[in-house]
């Protein structure tokens, strides 16, 4: 256990927020298609539906869409946390019903949902519980992606910005050195069966593309980037820098391993889908 829980080179495509994307099979649905969609996939309090949502954008392979952002916060002392939405009651159909949702987060605009997170089974999980019980800290895992997590950490222990001062010059030796400093973890998920795998990097692309956009502005931080780590082909576990990415074109993206889709951890696109409802309480 760490003492304190004791007590990349340019690679051109810098694309920012593009629109929306990914939402080809709602693409031809009006507005009473959309919502007859919306009536069908919707359980009350539980979430789903045609859902819009800001994530790393998927550039290659089978996934149809990207894996959504996890807002990045830092606390006092140098923790990195995700932020969850506000937890709020309103009333759906004279029923009243618990979610999370904050409207124009931080300013950007943007409403930020728990449903942006309601796939690959991930809906189901205890996190994912609008009232859930959670710190918000993102956690090392207990089978770390990268090597200095495991020189750094023990498993339970919170990510803190110390240990990313060196991402000028990182690398695993894999593509550019010194793009960024990623580590994997977990988020939302102490005192839960099961885990919500998240991946984090540190880089001055992110601090960049900040400066020219609202929403980046308000979810990233000192140039932390987070995101739900689940490919939304199969819900593989990916990565940044992985071993084998070459032979794809994808040493600087985020390559998943299984089925070879790439993810762009640097250009963030507004994607609609369907996400799932949550099982009934």
């Amino acid at each position: 256990m760490s003492d304190r829980d004791k007590y990349p080179a340019d690679s051109g495509r810098r694309r920012f927020v593009k629109g929306v994307v990914g939402g080809a099979a709602l693409a031809g649905v009006g507005a009473t298609g959309a919502a007859a969609i919306n009536s069908a996939t919707q359980a009350s309090g539980a979430g789903g539906g045609s859902t819009q949502a800001y994530a790393i954008e998927n550039t290659d392979g089978p996934a149809p869409r990207g894996m959504p952002q996890i807002p990045v916060e830092i606390d006092d002392e140098g923790y990195l946390k995700g932020v969850w939405p506000e937890v709020k009651t309103e009333d759906q159909g004279g029923i009243q019903v618990t979610i999370a949702e904050t409207e124009d987060f931080k300013g950007s605009g943007v409403t930020y949902s728990g449903d942006w997170f309601q796939f690959c089974g991930v809906e189901s999980y205890a996190g994912l519980g609008p009232e859930f019980d959670s710190e918000n800290y993102f956690r090392s895992g207990a089978a770390p992606g990268y090597e200095w997590q495991n020189e750094v950490y023990s498993e339970g222990d919170r990510l803190h910005v110390d240990d990313f001062s060196d991402y000028k010059e990182w690398s695993n030796g894999v593509g550019t050195d010194g793009l960024g400093k990623p580590a994997t973890g977990r988020w939302r998920s102490e005192d839960a069966e099961d885990v919500i795998p998240v991946q984090v990097i540190k880089s001055d692309r992110v601090a960049e593309m900040a400066e020219n956009d609202p929403w980046l502005e308000a979810s990233t931080e000192d140039g932390f980037i987070a995101w739900l780590n689940k490919c939304t082909h199969f819900c593989c576990v990916p990565k940044f820098k992985s071993e084998g990415s070459a032979k794809f074109n994808a040493e600087d993206d985020v390559y998943c391993q299984c089925h070879q889709s790439v993810y762009d951890p640097f250009s963030i696109v507004q994607t609609l889908f369907v996400a799932r409802p949550r099982p009934e309480e």
